[in-house]
């Protein structure tokens, strides 16, 4: 739509009043509405039948959840519309004055609860209780990069890049959700490339075959579940010799909490059922007739693998370690990355390659050799 003259001088009359007030300005968009950049306020003035100009101004809901407006009459289109922005710039810098930083991350929380997985927003709340500290008081009316950059900076001599970057997140959401026109710019220290020397498989089948968590650790390491998935099967998911991963349970303050929703839309797949883990999974449906296949919680598996590891002199092994040892194996064997997707519910094969896949020694010592022995015929 073509602006007249007439309707960008009115506007600029109204910019130039607001910004010497308060030091803002309001951005002219198409038709006669103004926004108030920062503020996010939009208004349009309406003629009235006496002839003055009344602009209607949303300020929130009140208990019983009925929508509340604020009234600015004047004269001129141009005088109602600039009060309405006037007072809807001085509101917003009231709240923001009064409303901290840690209040933000709350509020973006609590608006997230059902919406994201229990994990994650337990994984939040973690981050709002232990880490970056020192700017959960500050108002964000006097937030700045600066300040920001300075708690980050002191996180990074006690925090991993990895806790940084989820810390960074959460904070950028929850500024992004109540100050829209601030854009948080954080430097974090380069991620770490962890080398992990694993025990084999075949180590870690023989230390834990016959005891009690035998099923749940070949779940994980011969089929590449989750611990929460593996806690998440229900006897409903297996048909035949058919695995369908689609729930999952994890424990939150003590209290299990079960999602009818895997991690991301890849997790949710069928898995084939090899002999030897049917029969460890008849054998659980017959002593028991609860609703999920694994009774134990994910801290008395992971306890429970830990020393089965330790007590056999392996090495260092987490039970998360069992999916990148899954998927080396297929690496080794040469599985295509799309069906190594699949089986391993990852969402790209960059997750797969540079998080999941784990040289075994034996095969590398092998490369080696090959190399070594290229390059030393050549002397």
């Amino acid at each position: 739509m073509k602006k007249s003259p007439s309707r960008l001088k009115n506007v600029g009359v109204i910019c130039k009043r607001i910004e010497g007030e308060l030091g803002h300005t309001i951005v002219y968009h198409d038709s006669p509405v103004l926004s108030t950049g920062r503020s996010g306020y939009m208004a349009k003035a309406k003629k009235l039948p006496s002839g003055k100009w009344r602009v209607l101004l949303y300020v929130g809901k009140d208990d019983a959840g009925k929508r509340q407006y604020k009234s600015f009459t004047a004269d001129t289109k141009k005088q109602a519309e600039a009060d309405a922005a006037l007072y809807s710039i001085q509101r917003k810098r009231e709240q923001s004055a009064e409303i901290t930083v840690g209040d933000a991350i709350d509020h973006y929380i609590r608006s997230k609860s059902n919406v994201l997985s229990p994990s994650t927003i337990a994984g939040y709340e973690m981050i709002r209780r232990n880490h970056i500290q020192c700017i959960m008081d500050i108002p964000l009316d006097d937030v700045t990069n600066a300040k920001m950059q300075a708690e980050f900076n002191r996180e990074a001599l006690r925090l991993s890049p990895k806790s940084l970057s989820n810390a960074r997140g959460l904070l950028s959401a929850a500024l992004a959700m109540h100050l829209p026109d601030f854009t948080l710019r954080v430097t974090l220290p380069a991620k770490q490339h962890i080398i992990r020397d694993l025990p084999t498989p075949g180590e870690v089948i023989q230390a834990v075959k016959g005891t009690e968590i035998e099923l749940p650790c070949l779940l994980a390491l011969w089929l590449s579940l989750r611990m929460s998935e593996v806690r998440g099967i229900r006897k409903e998911d297996i048909s035949g010799n058919t695995l369908t991963i689609r729930s999952t349970r994890i424990t939150i303050n003590g209290e299990d909490v079960c999602r009818n929703q895997t991690k991301t839309y890849n997790s949710t797949r069928k898995e084939e059922l090899p002999p030897y883990i049917m029969e460890l999974i008849r054998h659980e449906l017959e002593a028991d007739d609860s609703e999920y296949l694994v009774k134990l919680s994910g801290q008395a598996i992971y306890k429970r693998f830990v020393r089965i590891i330790q007590k056999n002199g392996l090495k260092p092994c987490r039970f998360h370690d069992l999916r990148h040892l899954n998927a080396s194996v297929m690496v080794e064997l040469g599985v295509p990355d799309k069906y190594a997707m699949e089986r391993g519910g990852w969402s790209t094969d960059s997750t797969l390659r540079n998080v999941y896949q784990h040289t075994f020694d034996s095969k590398r010592k092998e490369i080696d050799k090959q190399i070594n022995d290229y390059f030393e015929k050549l002397l």
